[in-house]
């Protein structure tokens, strides 16, 4: 039997060896109370066995989505590699300590941009939003800058594992983990 978590590890290093943009990169599939589904890519920030964590905007449409329905699915595509994996699982909200130490490592720009954005809201000009991002470095101007109360970090804790490799002839390798209880359960799927 192999652990997920450590599969997943093995399959991440040689990405972040090959793949030259982002190799931390994966969609984040959502989905509301009325199950309309929503995809996006955000960045991976921390794995492990307790799950995959990525920040936002709470406000953001995949905050709600997520406050609504705390499910979620991601997908790693590795094109180079030629092999992805897809996780399934419930999410939960990091704690403040985590987020805050988190929003401490981001540059000045992209704390102050978390500020300026109202993240998946209507904009009614570009300019607006540049404005908005001056004023933040006016307001900020003398200081730290503080993680805003509605920015912090969901972490997606896995009940499903799906390691695909390529083959020829479309002959593809798909690997299946299953949580069961405390264990997982490996398995086949047909291509």
């Amino acid at each position: 039997m192999t652990d997920p978590f450590a599969l997943f590890e093995e399959w991440f290093a040689k990405a972040r060896a090959s793949e030259i943009n982002d190799p931390e990169a994966m969609a984040l599939a959502t989905a509301d109370a009325e199950g309309r589904p929503s995809v996006r890519m955000v960045l991976l920030k921390r794995h492990g066995p307790d799950g995959f964590v990525f920040y936002t905007n709470q406000g953001s449409r995949k905050g709600e989505e997520l406050a609504a329905n705390p499910r979620a699915a991601l997908l790693f595509h590795w094109k180079p590699l030629r092999q992805q994996i897809r996780i399934e699982g419930e999410v939960d909200r990091v704690s403040d300590e985590q987020a805050d130490a988190y929003f401490s490592t981001r540059s000045r720009d992209s704390q102050l941009g978390a500020w300026a954005s109202d993240q998946s809201r209507e904009l009614e000009s570009r300019e607006r939003f540049e404005a908005r991002y001056d004023e933040m470095k006016q307001r900020f101007a003398a200081g730290e800058v503080p993680r805003p109360i509605y920015w912090g970090g969901y972490r997606v804790i896995p009940n499903r594992f799906e390691f695909w490799s390529d083959r020829p002839h479309r002959l593809h390798e798909r690997r299946l983990f299953t949580r069961e209880g405390d264990s997982w359960r490996e398995g086949l799927l047909y291509p």
